[in-house]
């Protein structure tokens, strides 16, 4: 049974008993090419321990394991787990949780991770590996494409989602996997998203620097030094004289600054004791 087909894998759910969750948000990729650029993404290599997310049926799970990669495929679905650890090899372990519950701890240093996520839970998902103190090396991640065009962006088009993920990492877009691609075929198209996590770009506390990224994107329409004002409870003669001293245009607005303009506003602010 070739379970890149949607053929048979209508089949397999049938005889297994069970459908698609929707509230899960399962949409099962059934294109071969697709599933290979995932995997190709990671560049996966026998040697590596891959944490899969959202296994599924075990598409990708039963040939990273049949390369001779150890693999620790994270699943909530009860029905699903049962049929993943059929005639499972020794080198597969299928846990059955939550995946923002898992013990991310419990993995070998320099793990890998692939992943068909549900698009509600991107974001969490996002941050709880690349902030983990046990963070992977390699993330190949296949989500909605507008988010992960949105994780890729420069500056003038950035938010706090792609800061989040450009400050411990290089995200880079590998192919685009359009909607009929999935059964059932969702409402969007998706993207391959390879993420090489270097750790943090600079040295900073990370809830600081977030408050202070999020006081910047308080309203998007603002200028800096209204949205810091609001943001942060500062008198605006405050603000504009931070943002002058981090040689930043008070008129300049959040989503213009790369991640180098935000460690000098960080630098500023926290010597300033605004943060």
């Amino acid at each position: 049974m070739d379970l890149s087909r949607v053929e048979d894998v209508r089949t397999a759910m049938k005889l297994a008993g069970i459908k698609p969750n929707k509230a899960l948000g399962q949409h099962f990729l059934v294109d071969r090419n697709s599933l290979e650029a995932i995997m190709d993404a990671a560049d996966v290599t026998p040697a590596d321990t891959v944490l899969e997310i959202g296994p599924g049926l075990g598409t990708m799970t039963r040939p990273l394991a049949d390369y001779g990669s150890t693999v620790v495929a994270v699943e909530t679905d009860h029905t699903l787990v049962e049929l993943l650890r059929r005639d499972a090899p020794t080198n597969l372990t299928v846990v059955e949780q939550d995946i923002l519950k898992f013990d991310l701890t419990s993995l070998p240093a320099g793990y890998k991770v692939i992943a068909n996520i549900p698009y509600y839970l991107t974001s969490k998902i996002f941050r709880l590996l690349i902030e983990s103190p046990n963070p992977p090396s390699v993330m190949s991640m296949l989500i909605q494409k507008e988010v992960a065009e949105r994780i890729c962006a420069v500056p003038g088009k950035l938010s706090i989602l792609a800061l989040s993920i450009q400050y411990y990492g290089k995200p880079e877009i590998e192919t685009i996997v359009e909607r009929h691609k999935f059964w059932p075929a969702p409402d969007v198209d998706s993207a391959v998203l390879r993420v090489d996590v270097t750790g943090p770009k600079f040295d900073a506390d990370p809830h600081q620097l977030f408050r202070l990224i999020k006081a910047g994107f308080g309203e998007k329409r603002k200028q800096l030094k209204n949205s810091l004002s609001g943001g942060l409870n500062l008198s605006p003669e405050l603000a504009t004289d931070v943002l002058k001293s981090a040689r930043l245009q008070p008129t300049a607005r959040a989503q213009e600054l790369d991640i180098n303009q935000w460690e000098r506003l960080y630098r500023v602010a926290t010597k300033k004791g605004v943060l």
